[in-house]
């Protein structure tokens, strides 16, 4: 990471923009995590943030489906971010879908304070259509990682999270029971075998 200068002489970091996206059960969380033990390794100052409406796991923590967790701050919108994190040197935020559209602004104004941004979440709904703000904070990154599920049904690489329950609300808040990771192929013949 390259550093900048002040007029004043006072080094700071260059900030940044990364996105971790996938579908579920691809191991979004558990690079967000890995990134951000790495970062409090380096002594940086780091925190992060969740949608106070993820409470699957806990209420207070982000955990992964395996079970890993790091605390995190809930909040109930983009801006809360904006407020509370920009003492940080670095900033995760755990399922950024969830997020309102202005979180991309958001972390734009925290890339441009120095700070490093790392966001993840669902790049497609169970539709396998662009979700919330992911596509714009795609966008904008600086670095896009993309993880892949393994599809259930053939052990292909999965491309979307297939939803098992009938709902259609656009958020469901779910975990094994409730969402599979299908390839195309496999998705298709799901989708055409609900259609019966």
């Amino acid at each position: 990471m390259s550093d900048i200068f002040y007029n004043n002489g006072e080094k700071i970091h260059q900030g940044r923009i990364e996105v971790v996206c996938g579908s579920m059960f691809s191991g979004k969380t558990e690079e967000l995590i890995r990134r951000m033990k790495r970062a409090k390794f380096a002594h940086q100052n780091v925190t992060i943030f969740k949608p106070a409406i993820d409470v699957r796991y806990s209420e207070e923590d982000v955990v992964t489906h395996e079970g890993q967790a790091i605390s995190s701050t809930p909040v109930d919108n983009s801006s809360s971010i904006l407020l509370l994190g920009s003492d940080c040197d670095v900033i995760g935020i755990d399922e950024a879908q969830f997020f309102d559209n202005n979180l991309p602004a958001v972390c734009n104004e925290l890339a441009k304070k120095g700070i490093r941004v790392i966001a993840a979440g669902l790049d497609m709904d169970f539709k396998g259509e662009p979700f919330g703000p992911m596509p714009a904070l795609m966008a904008i990154a600086d670095d896009i990682t993309k993880v892949h599920a393994i599809c259930v049904k053939c052990g292909a690489q999965a491309y979307v999270s297939h939803r098992l329950v009938d709902n259609d609300k656009r958020v469901l808040l779910g975990e094994m029971n409730e969402y599979e990771p299908l390839c195309r192929e496999c998705y298709k013949a799901a989708l055409n075998s609900e259609k019966k």
